[in-house]
């Protein structure tokens, strides 16, 4: 309602009043019914200005509750994909996790195959270490002293133990694929220590000279170790094999008996 149209309301309201007072009773005035009136219009318009405080009151209400409304919304859709994502990243998650576990089965099993093949290369090696030159197991004294005294029972790692192997491989490769000379010391038939050059061609065969060359012999890998012949006819040719050997002399065809067992 407009302030123009409560004004005229009011003015009717006030004409309608006096009207009837002028009506029941002319000449006698009725102070008790107008102020009644205009109590009631009082009243009456208390009550207009209260209903259109609560409506204004409502209104600024509604836009609050409605902007409220928005804000939980976009809350709720947030959390939603929040909620989609943490499902999504579970699910990740778990396929990480079987694949984890996958691969962490397959370098187990790799691991105990590791083992397996470390304890067998190991009881090899370490049987075969009393039938190899002197010279050689010196060389590999080392890397023998690496291996586990107790293979079943050892906490050395596998990756330590393959590296000692790799490097007795290693070792065992090079001496069997080269001629290398080494000074000692052999008995002669009176069982006297003699100081002589040997010549081992690889794993295989050996020849051996004193300097005087009165002292000579052969040598061959046998089940405890190697076994020397003394061949004191063969002193010139292994002689003539430590000179080549050494560049004192162009190389020429040596002939020297070999074993093949």
């Amino acid at each position: 309602m407009t302030a123009f149209s409560l004004r005229l309301t009011l003015v009717v309201l006030l004409c309608a009043v006096s009207a009837r007072s002028a009506d029941n009773s002319p000449g006698t005035p009725r102070p008790t019914s107008l102020n009644d009136t205009r109590s009631t219009l009082e009243k009456w318009v208390e009550t207009r200005q209260l209903i259109s405080k609560t409506r204004s009151d409502w209104q600024s209400d509604k836009e609050m509750l409605e902007q409220s409304i928005q804000l939980f919304e976009r809350e709720l859709k947030g959390v939603e994909e929040q909620m989609t994502k943490l499902s999504t990243n579970s699910s990740q998650a778990d396929k990480e996790r079987t694949q984890a576990d996958a691969q962490l089965k397959a370098a187990t099993e790799s691991l105990d195959q590791a083992k397996q093949f470390a304890m067998g290369f190991e009881g090899q090696i370490n049987k075969l270490a009393p039938q190899l030159p002197k010279p050689l197991q010196e060389i590999l004294k080392p890397l023998l002293a690496r291996l586990p005294n107790d293979a079943a029972n050892t906490k050395m790692l596998a990756t330590e133990r393959a590296q000692a192997i790799v490097g007795i491989l290693n070792e065992l490769d090079k001496f069997n694929n080269a001629v290398t000379i080494f000074s000692e010391k052999r008995k002669n038939d009176k069982g006297e220590e003699v100081a002589v050059e040997t010549v081992y061609v690889g794993l295989g065969a050996a020849y051996f000279v004193s300097d005087a060359g009165d002292f000579a012999g052969t040598g061959t890998p046998g089940a405890t170790g190697w076994d020397w012949t003394v061949k004191p006819e063969l002193a010139s040719a292994v002689k003539e094999v430590l000179r080549t050997y050494r560049n004192e002399r162009p190389p020429r065809f040596i002939s020297l008996p070999a074993t093949i067992k």
